[in-house]
């Protein structure tokens, strides 16, 4: 027998080496091959746009395709990070998910899971609310403005930039661990809750600290506590809320990247990975904080425990502060 006979492969060989061959290609393909799109549940222009089309620049840059901003926003950002959760989990759609994310389950009735149908990628920002007070409110720490609550049960006036908003509930869990009451005062914008603040027909208004620190800096506006755990460092003197009067008390607002259920891990790591060096970089760092941000990162099981406890602590708040939206 010659050693060097032909054997003819049998059809079903023949059928899986196709297969095999056909395959090879894509499962080495790259992520990503074609542009990204990261979806904004807000509209243009606001603290959500700002940080997608800051990060979409640097993942450009990182994996040489674009990723580009698409804005859909409606029912308290509910509407757009539906349309990321319910997309093709292949990388190729994104969503930018607020803090308020994790408000909404208890105060939407929504289509989808706020545990289940999502793939938390990395938190990209954290930052602090700065409370501020009229100048004419005779207060100037937490301790003060709990004292001064309690002697007129109802009368303080605090604003919110709409029912429901994040801000809302963190001034309803600072009343409730206070053992205080005041009055809700809803606006359409945090423009005009500031502005009201200013002129006097509102007491107290926890805002994020940019547009609040000219104000400050300028007398028209008195701050008086931040609500992270720790000092923000364009006003190092303004001590946290939990220093000066209301101990335990943390609210820390935040955007991250997350991707609908069934996002391979291999994708969630490669995208974690060039965010997390994003985040190291001393332009991004210097960036953040003239906007009132500092960079977050950490792992997606990091940002989902986040996720999981901060829904527990918001409708623990939505039910006993009997918030409600239309």
């Amino acid at each position: 027998m010659n050693p060097m006979r032909y054997v003819r492969p049998s059809c079903a060989a023949l059928a899986a080496a196709a297969t095999l061959a056909a395959s090879a290609p894509i499962l080495a393909q790259p992520y990503p091959t074609k542009p990204v799109r990261i979806i904004v549940p807000f509209a243009p222009g606001g603290g959500n746009d700002f940080i997608a089309r800051f990060m979409a620049q640097r993942l450009t840059t990182a994996f040489g395709q674009q990723f580009i901003i698409e804005n859909r926003p409606g029912g308290g950002g509910s509407i757009g990070v539906e349309a990321g959760l319910r997309s093709a989990p292949d990388g190729y759609t994104l969503t930018l998910i607020p803090s308020s994310y994790t408000a909404n389950p208890s105060l939407y009735k929504l289509r989808y899971d706020p545990m289940s149908d999502i793939v938390p990628i990395i938190q990209i920002s954290v930052y602090p609310l700065l409370v501020v007070v009229n100048p004419a409110l005779p207060v100037t720490t937490t301790a003060d403005l709990i004292v001064l609550a309690k002697s007129k049960p109802g009368s303080l006036n605090f604003a919110s930039p709409g029912q429901g908003t994040t801000i809302h509930l963190a001034t309803e869990l600072f009343a409730g661990m206070a053992g205080i009451r005041m009055n809700h005062v809803p606006y359409k914008g945090s423009g005009p809750a500031l502005a009201d603040t200013i002129a006097g027909r509102i007491d107290l208004y926890l805002s994020s600290i940019p547009p609040a620190l000219p104000h400050v800096k300028s007398g028209r506006l008195r701050a008086i506590a931040v609500t992270g755990n720790q000092r923000a460092s364009a006003l190092n003197d303004i001590p946290t809320v939990a220093e000066s009067g209301l101990p335990g008390y943390e609210v820390a607002l935040w955007y991250g990247l997350a991707g609908p259920k069934g996002l391979p891990r291999s994708i969630v790591d490669r995208i974690n990975e060039q965010v997390t060096i994003a985040l190291k970089s001393r332009e991004t760092v210097e960036q953040l904080q003239n906007d009132g941000l500092l960079p977050a990162g950490g792992t997606p099981e990091q940002f989902l425990a986040t996720i999981k406890k901060e829904i527990e602590v918001w409708r623990k708040v939505v039910n006993d502060a009997g918030v409600r939206v239309e």
